[in-house]
């Protein structure tokens, strides 16, 4: 195997750990960006100053971002999950609260003692209800 010969051993596990830097790098500044636009504290300017600094000075500019906004940067991400578990909790709630067929008869019997439907309507209601169409 001539290849094998060519690239040695600390070649390969070189070329691995600048790999491995790599996808780390480009992790944190994913990371960052996220976190850039994600916040309410800083105006266009400030961000767009950031970005920059990432782009231009990729390692540094990541890096100086970590050590400047650590602590804002995990109250951020925790407040943002926090939030899309409360919408997702508050989705769950309003569909288990639509009840199925029973209470679409139910909410239909309301409507007619109230008047608001005819028998027909109330009977084609409940006939939906039972069947599972939506008559779209």
């Amino acid at each position: 195997m001539p290849l094998a010969a060519e690239y040695p051993f600390l070649e390969v596990l070189g070329s691995i750990l600048v790999f491995v830097g790599f996808i780390m790098w480009f992790w944190l500044a994913a990371m960052c960006f996220g976190d850039i636009f994600r916040r309410r504290d800083i105006g266009g300017f400030a961000k767009a100053v950031w970005i920059v600094l990432i782009i231009f000075l990729p390692l540094l500019g990541v890096l100086i971002y970590l050590i400047v906004y650590h602590g804002g940067i995990a109250e951020r991400t925790a407040r943002s999950a926090e939030a899309a578990q409360a919408a997702f909790d508050q989705h769950v709630r309003d569909a288990a609260g639509k009840g199925g067929p029973a209470t679409e008869i139910d909410t239909a019997r309301k409507l007619l003692e109230a008047g608001t439907i005819t028998e027909a309507e109330f009977e084609a209601v409940k006939a939906r209800a039972l069947t599972g169409s939506t008559g779209v």
